[in-house]
């Protein structure tokens, strides 16, 4: 159904000609340049409606979540479960910063998955979410 690929590119003029509905970029160093696709026609009109900066969190907070949910969308992936929605393979590291932007958007597909598709991927806790 959608797809979400993690870029990372080694030298910073590299230009981003892809068109897809949502994209995050993140410069690290000067010369590391990461982006978030997301291929999901849905994401972007659900996101415009559900985000605000009042419920925005730290970049930490992004950070611990996306952890928790790469790993939970990695094994249903190695699993095949939820193929339809679950179809690629995430390559997060969580020892590098991507950056607020990019782990910001993750995490809000990641929590767009779990209210559209209702596939947990994060802590349902109302501290968490």
């Amino acid at each position: 159904m959608g797809t979400m690929v993690l870029l990372v590119w080694a030298c910073s003029g590299v230009k981003d000609s892809l068109k897809t509905s949502a994209i995050s970029d993140q410069k690290i160093q000067d010369s590391i340049k990461y982006n978030l696709l997301i291929d999901d026609i849905g994401f972007d009109q659900w996101y415009r409606f559900n985000f605000t900066p009042a419920n925005d969190h730290t970049n930490d907070y992004y950070r611990t979540l996306n952890d928790i949910a790469v790993v939970t969308w990695n094994d249903y992936y190695n699993m095949g479960r939820y193929k339809l929605i679950i179809d690629s393979y995430i390559y997060y590291q969580p020892n590098i910063d991507y950056g607020i932007e990019l782990n910001r958007k993750l995490f809000w597909y990641f929590k767009y998955i779990q209210d559209q598709y209702e596939i947990p991927l994060l802590l349902s806790s109302p501290d968490f979410i």
